[in-house]
C-alpha cells in the first residue's frame, strides 16, 4: 500500500458492527467539522489465512468476502454522507492484517477512528483488537466509538485529563480545539492519588490539593488566552484518575487523554489510565500521542 504522498484526512474503521456504524457516524460529522476527506476502509481478513497461511484459499470464497466487504463499504458510505452533507467519502478495501494496515493509514491521517468492539469481539471484552491494538500503534489520535454517541448539537462538555505529561499536553491542545468547534464547555480534571482525603491527615491533604491546583493552573496557561471562547471548569480531586475520568465522562461527549501519563514506563505506549478510560467509557474517547 503507497501512503507517502496521500493525506487520508479523517480515517474510520468499518465491520459491519453496531459500533463501528457509530464510528462512521461519528468520523462524517468530525470530518465535516474539520473541512476534510473522510476514508472508509474494510479490511478483509479470513480465518484460514491465519491458520493455514500455507494453504490457498479457494478462487470463489474469496469472491464472496471480498463482496461482503463492498457491500460494508456502500452501507457505511451512505451512512457517512447521511450523517454529515458535503464531505468527500473514499473508500478502501484492503486484503491484509486489519491493525497493521490501519496504523499504517494512521501515518498520513488526522485521526483514525473505530468502534469499541466489532464483530469478531468476545462478548465478555468491552475493547475489541482492532480498537485495542490501534490505540497501541496508530500514528496519530485514535477515537474510540461506543454505541449511542451524542447526536449533533449536544451541549455536553468535553473533558480532558491532565497531568502534566508530554502526551497531556499534547491532549489538551487537541482538548481545546475540539470544545472550540463544538462550542461547548471544557472539564479539565486533574486527579492525582491512588488515596482518598480520610488516609491523608488534614495538613497533608491541603498541601497537596494546592499543589495540584497549581499544576492545573500551569498547564492550562497559555490556552485560555489562545481559545478565549472556551469556557473552562476545572475539577482537582483526590481520586485514582481513571475512576474520576470514568465520573465526567459520563456526562461528556467527548474525553480527550493522552497515550500515557507521568506514571507510564518509558517503553509503554499505552498508560492504565486511557487503557482503562477507553474500555470502560459509555462516550467516545480521543487518545493522543505526544510530539
Amino acid at each position: 500500500m503507497n501512503t507517502a504522498s496521500t493525506h487520508h484526512g479523517i480515517v474510520a474503521a468499518v465491520d459491519g458492527s453496531p459500533a463501528a456504524k457509530a464510528a462512521v457516524v461519528w468520523a462524517a460529522r468530525e470530518a465535516a467539522g474539520r473541512r476534510v476527506p473522510l476514508m472508509l476502509v474494510h479490511v478483509v481478513q479470513s480465518p484460514a489465512v491465519r491458520m493455514w497461511p500455507e494453504v490457498p484459499m479457494p478462487p470463489e470464497v474469496v469472491d464472496q468476502i471480498r463482496q461482503r466487504g463492498r457491500e460494508v463499504l456502500a452501507s457505511a458510505q451512505e451512512d457517512a454522507k447521511a450523517a454529515a452533507e458535503n464531505i468527500e467519502v473514499t473508500t478502501q478495501l484492503a486484503t491484509a492484517d486489519v491493525v497493521p494496515t490501519l496504523v499504517e493509514l494512521s501515518e498520513k491521517a488526522d485521526m483514525v477512528v473505530v468502534g469499541c468492539r466489532g464483530l469478531g469481539a468476545i462478548a465478555r471484552r468491552l475493547l475489541g483488537s482492532v480498537s485495542w491494538g490501534l490505540l497501541h500503534h496508530a500514528k496519530c489520535p485514535v477515537a474510540v466509538i461506543h454505541e449511542g454517541a451524542p447526536e449533533p448539537g449536544s451541549t455536553a462538555p468535553v473533558v480532558v485529563g491532565i497531568d502534566g505529561s508530554p502526551a497531556s499536553k499534547a491532549a489538551t491542545a487537541m482538548a481545546f480545539d475540539m470544545a472550540s468547534r463544538r462550542g461547548v464547555q471544557l472539564v479539565a480534571v486533574h486527579a492525582w492519588s491512588d488515596f482518598s482525603a480520610y488516609e491523608l491527615p488534614g495538613l497533608e491533604f491541603l498541601a497537596l490539593k494546592q499543589e495540584a491546583e497549581e499544576a492545573l493552573s500551569e498547564n492550562l496557561a497559555g490556552w485560555r488566552e489562545r481559545y478565549p471562547d472556551v469556557d473552562v471548569r476545572r475539577v482537582v480531586v483526590l481520586d485514582r484518575p481513571a475512576h474520576q475520568l470514568l465520573e465526567q465522562a459520563r456526562r461528556a461527549q467527548l474525553t480527550v487523554l493522552g497515550s500515557h501519563g507521568r506514571g507510564g514506563f518509558a517503553g509503554m505506549l499505552l498508560g492504565s489510565v486511557s487503557s482503562a478510560v477507553a474500555e470502560s467509557a459509555g462516550t467516545p474517547v480521543l487518545v493522543v500521542r505526544g510530539s
